[in-house]
């Protein structure tokens, strides 16, 4: 699937929907090493951006994206409307993130 036919709204410039296949979801369970840990602890000491828990999330939402996109596509989509995100601490340092949107194809609209 075409990662330019996701989108936040519902629907995509340019296409028409012409069957919903419903809810899609990847989800992903992460928890921090000891070292990302310690490491994040000292950049906390310096402040400004914690790199390597940016870094960590950012990689954390795109394999719940990913995982979301293959999902659509076993359902048949050739695009996903709606996405968002949402996250929940499970335990301490282990965190839940979802990424889900509707299932969708689309066809291109003729002018």
């Amino acid at each position: 699937m075409d990662h330019n036919k996701t989108s936040t709204a519902f629907e995509i410039k340019g296409y028409r929907i012409v069957r919903n296949l419903g809810v899609v979801r990847g989800i992903l369970v992460r928890s921090r090493s000891i070292f990302g840990s310690i490491g994040a602890g000292l950049q906390t000491l310096i402040g400004g951006n914690i790199t390597i828990l940016s870094e960590l999330c950012e990689k954390t939402r795109e394999e719940a994206f990913e995982k979301m996109m293959k999902h659509g596509e076993t359902l048949g989509a050739n695009a996903i409307i709606g996405v968002r995100y949402e996250s929940t601490e499970i335990l301490q340092g282990v965190t839940e993130v979802l990424c889900y949107g509707t299932a969708v194809v689309v066809e291109e609209e003729r002018a």
